[in-house]
């Protein structure tokens, strides 16, 4: 493994980790679950707040599942640890410089220790003594995000790129200080969206709707929680407040890079797709991919079968695009578009008074919001789950 950051950055970087019901038994089924179970808060519903009053949408009472909120940095801390503890290897502050014969039996990854990224910059630098060396692979997996190398590597006349950008970003502030509720909250605002979630039991995260080229340097605290309370607080309801140690602003866009294979390079996670924060997908959907693909390479080796391999890209791909729909949905029904008419923002309302109100309509919302099934349970002669992802 290739990994162009330090362990202790990766492993200390505060990120979203609501967990699918599907992504929280799989962690449980590979043995990496027991500090996401010891630790991490199950959740059973989440409220759609709009016109000053909240709704509950129980998820677990329409769907017999759950989420977990545990957070990423999290999960790739016990990530980790299995991976070094079975002796595998990870390169931290690695970085790949290139990758070539992809369409052969050898593909090849080059690649430079003693590398750090100059966010300023917006480029790599490596120490003065660290040489280039060149890995020789039976198989390369880009999981190396949105900004990463892999995906280049798919000729321009193979690789076709889909893209929504959206007109507004998330003004998110990370707080200490106990959670604010016991469940996530969406709000629709006439002054736009906002989100109240949860990190750990002592940091809460927030967000709401700002414009994508404003600068956090606008907002000092006291401005925050103006808008913060303005958005979200009830007759019966006060958001609370806490100590804000971290500003930022995250842009919002859809995208989908097809396929998700070429020759011996799979991409997975963010290189093939990203979608808004709204509906929680981005990290269940890079578990899915790698669920699929470890099942599909344990095959390989083991039987020399390459069905499971050749239908990566297809089987993984449907479920991108569902996901894209429902967090596309979810971004379109509690954000307010400021640049059209009133009669959008009804019709959002009346989108989230039916959701609210109809069961099947609320199941759809659950279902989607707790994770699609995985695909069909390994048959007996299948590897197992564990098995496939060491």
């Amino acid at each position: 493994m290739i990994e162009l950051r330090g362990r202790e950055e990766i492993e200390t970087t505060v990120r979203a980790g609501v967990l699918e019901h599907g992504t929280a038994e799989l962690l449980r089924e590979t043995g990496v679950g027991e500090r996401m179970d010891r630790i991490g808060a199950v959740h059973h519903g989440v409220e759609l707040r709009f016109g000053g009053r909240g709704h509950r949408i129980d998820l677990t009472g329409l769907t017999g599942r759950s989420i977990v909120v545990y957070g990423q940095q999290e999960v790739v801390k016990d990530l980790n640890a299995a991976r070094l503890d079975a002796g595998g290897q990870i390169l931290f502050e690695t970085a790949a410089t290139g990758l070539r014969d992809l369409e052969t039996d050898e593909p090849k990854v080059r690649f430079r220790g003693g590398a750090k990224l100059d966010p300023e910059a917006g480029e790599i630098r490596f120490r003065d003594d660290a040489e280039e060396e060149e890995l020789v692979c039976d198989y390369v997996v880009g999981a190396d995000g949105f900004f990463g190398p892999s995906r280049s590597f798919v000729p321009e006349g193979v690789r076709k790129e889909h893209v929504r950008a959206y007109p507004f970003g998330w003004f998110g502030i990370l707080v200490k200080g106990p959670p604010a509720t016991e469940e996530l909250i969406y709000c629709l605002h006439e002054r736009g969206f906002a989100l109240v979630s949860t990190r750990s039991p002592t940091i809460q995260r927030l967000y709401f709707q700002c414009d994508p080229n404003d600068s956090v340097e606008n907002w000092p605290d006291e401005k925050i929680w103006e808008e913060m309370h303005a958005r979200l607080d009830t007759d019966e309801w006060t958001l609370t407040e806490g100590e804000i140690f971290q500003k930022s602003i995250v842009q919002m866009r859809s995208f989908v890079c097809e396929p998700m294979r070429h020759g011996r390079l799979f991409l997975a996670g963010d290189a093939a797709h990203i979608v808004p924060p709204t509906g929680a997908k981005g990290m269940n959907l890079a578990v899915a991919d790698v669920r699929v693909l470890a099942r599909a390479l344990a095959e390989a080796y083991a039987s020399g079968a390459t069905d499971a391999l050749d239908s990566y890209s297809e089987t993984c791909l449907r479920r991108v695009w569902k996901a894209s729909r429902f967090s596309w949905w979810m971004t379109s029904m509690l954000h307010r578009f400021h640049d059209e008419d009133d009669f959008r923002y009804r019709m959002q309302l009346a989108e989230l008074d039916y959701v609210s109100s109809s069961r099947a309509a609320a199941t759809s919302l659950a279902e989607n919001y707790v994770g699609l099934p995985m695909e069909s349970a390994a048959s007996a002669d299948e590897p197992a789950p564990q098995d496939a992802l060491r």
